[in-house]
């Protein structure tokens, strides 16, 4: 029997006439870039995070990037955030000319330890970028008290946790602004690329629907330097049609993970992951700690079991990071 990391035409194959549903007025219509679809699937996101106002982009990294931009975050800004992420976190940083400040994480939930966070504020310090890790929401309780408490902004990173709740509220709800990808292996994935941010601040999600299409104001009348970071129609599609499902998908996967938790608990040398709350982890993957990581991914994978690494080198230890002048000492490379 072979388990592979990750089957995405099942999960397609078994809604597909409500895919096709959705998709056959996109392509009869050649509503190829945002129309109505976009649209239709921005409401019912907005209504489903619990938030005022989201745009459709093109990927994640893009929602960041926007997000950043509008909190008006350039050169000479600092952003805290996580050395333990996609890299996207930090490339949004550095687009936007700013410097990502790192901070550890706190080694049960892999999330950026609060109790760190405060230390490293400066006055150059614009913005908290915490990552919502493998499924699992950050602490925005404290987090929220401290950007509250310095007047900064809180972006969430919500790429990996569609649908994680944290004290009633979802995910990209709670901070200034979230930002979410449907890469096509998250738990809400698209048929490609696409991206969004939610946020409760009108003004901002005017400002990123703005930014999104060459930053017009009207047709042929742009207003700052935009980019071309829209939605395509067939995602707004697709993403309309997996979102009905979406809750009880992460229902099946708290499941999962859940058996996974009883069956693997009293095997020596094998780290599972912590789950802060319930509600809070959708179980985007399922990471665990182990000795010797490549002798295990060898033996799983002789058996028909494919895994993989997420992530082999924290940020701070790849080439381009240099620019940014981190002391890398303080986050080694551990083996496990």
């Amino acid at each position: 029997m072979k388990v592979p990391f990750l089957d995405i035409r099942a999960q397609n194959a078994s809604i597909w006439s409500e895919i096709d549903a959705e998709l056959r007025p996109v392509l009869q219509n050649a509503q190829f870039v945002l129309g109505p679809a976009v649209e239709s699937f921005e409401a019912k996101f907005a209504e489903y995070i619990g938030v005022k106002a989201c745009v459709g982009l093109n990927n994640g990294t893009s929602a960041l990037q926007m997000a950043l931009i509008a909190c008006d975050i350039g050169p000479g800004d600092e952003v805290i955030t996580t050395p333990h992420t996609w890299i996207s976190t930090s490339w949004a940083i550095s687009y936007v000319g700013a410097r990502p400040v790192f901070v550890d994480i706190d080694p049960r939930t892999y999330t950026i330890d609060p109790e760190k966070v405060e230390a490293a504020i400066t006055p150059r310090t614009k913005a908290i970028l915490p990552v919502h890790l493998y499924g699992q929401a950050a602490d925005l309780t404290r987090l929220s008290a401290i950007a509250q408490r310095h007047g900064l902004r809180l972006i969430e990173d919500a790429a990996q946790s569609h649908g994680a709740v944290w004290n009633g509220r979802r995910v990209g709800s709670i901070g200034d602004i979230g930002c979410f990808s449907f890469y096509p292996g998250k738990n809400l994935g698209a048929f490609g690329e696409g991206g969004a941010i939610t946020t409760n601040d009108e003004k901002i999600g005017a400002r990123i629907r703005r930014l999104r299409d060459h930053a017009q104001d009207g047709r042929h009348h742009h207003v700052e330097i935009g980019f071309n970071t829209r939605m395509e129609g067939i995602q707004g599609a697709v993403l309309s049609a997996k979102l009905a499902h979406l809750d009880n998908w992460n229902a099946q996967r708290r499941e999962h993970a859940e058996r996974y938790r009883e069956q693997l608990a009293n095997i020596e040398g094998l780290v599972l992951p912590a789950c802060s709350r319930p509600e809070s982890h959708v179980w985007h993957l399922f990471v665990v700690l182990v000795d010797d990581r490549e002798h295990v991914s060898q033996h799983l994978g002789e058996l028909g079991v494919a895994t993989g690494m997420h992530y082999p080198t924290p940020v701070p230890q790849q080439p381009p990071t240099k620019i940014w002048d981190i002391n890398t000492a303080t986050f080694p490379l551990r083996k496990v």
